[in-house]
């Protein structure tokens, strides 16, 4: 069990001196995060690559763009940033935890002490640290198998989408939910009897920092999740993305809420829609 909530504000940093600040920021257009990390980053945050040291690679299309890495290689990379067995990491991003969530999701998931910085690297109101900074101490960070009771396969996503007692929750935006707009998907469209669940809805756009505890929960109970995870328990939601990387802000926004956090499936709909063989809808869905 972790010792830390899902989610700390800027304010609470202080409560946590020894924390490790990892600045996860990356950027679906191509912008490169390293340079945005070195023209300004949260005072002695390190640099964690998604695409590196949060991605597994080599595996088949239908794994999705950015599948977890092996057990191994997340524990060399973690241990490599400085994080070891007994780190707290506070994670942020400038998009509302959409890739922060990411590396605290997979830290939660093994028992590790993580959480997101509430609104980000703009929720800081010090003066920012430029340059590459400076080389992390390696630390032991124990190998840990991935629990598969918090993953969901393509089989069970399509089966629970189309049940009477499930949510499939797709985190992309509406417009990519639809159809209309594909980006690097490739093809249009959802997963059948999935429903639009943008993570950007789980952030007030006031404050770019998570709703209130009391609002996520009316706004999951508005896409059919109870208070049990859905109609089977915590493993009746499962949330997904493009390739498993902002359904993670889903996971946190459910856990902050007291919600038992819906599975993640990891391939997504880049590896969902990867494989012809499996069916994709258009349109607004239910």
């Amino acid at each position: 069990m972790t010792a830390i909530a899902p989610i700390v504000s800027a304010d609470e940093l202080g409560a946590y001196p020894h924390a490790v600040l990892a600045d996860v920021r990356w950027y679906l257009d191509g912008r490169s995060a390293r340079e945005a990390y070195e023209a300004g980053h949260l005072p002695g945050a390190i640099f964690v690559d998604l695409e590196t040291q949060l991605a597994g690679h080599g595996q088949p299309a239908s794994a999705g763009r950015h599948p977890f890495p092996t057990p191994d290689a997340f524990a060399d990379a973690m241990g490599a940033l400085g994080i070891g067995d007994d780190t707290t990491v506070i994670a942020y991003d400038d998009t509302g935890g959409m890739t922060a969530g990411r590396l605290v999701v997979m830290l939660r998931m093994i028992g590790r002490n993580a959480a997101v910085l509430d609104g980000g690297i703009d929720a800081w109101h010090g003066p920012l640290t430029t340059g590459a900074g400076t080389a992390s101490e390696h630390r032991h960070f124990t190998v840990r198998e991935w629990p598969t009771e918090r993953f969901a396969t393509a089989d069970e996503t399509a089966a629970l989408a189309q049940s009477q007692t499930g949510v499939v929750m797709d985190a992309r935006s509406r417009e990519r939910y639809t159809g209309e707009v594909t980006l690097v998907d490739p093809r249009p469209g959802h997963v059948p009897g999935a429903v639009s669940a943008p993570f950007a809805a789980a952030i007030d756009p006031a404050t770019k920092r998570f709703r209130l505890p009391t609002e996520l929960r009316e706004h999951f109970a508005a896409l059919g999740v109870s208070d049990g995870g859905g109609g089977g328990g915590g493993n009746g939601v499962v949330t997904y993305c493009g390739s498993g990387v902002s359904a993670c802000v889903n996971i946190v926004a459910m856990e902050h809420a007291g919600l038992p956090p819906a599975r993640l499936y990891v391939a997504s709909f880049s590896g969902w829609a990867a494989d012809l063989e499996r069916d994709v809808e258009l349109g607004p869905g239910r």
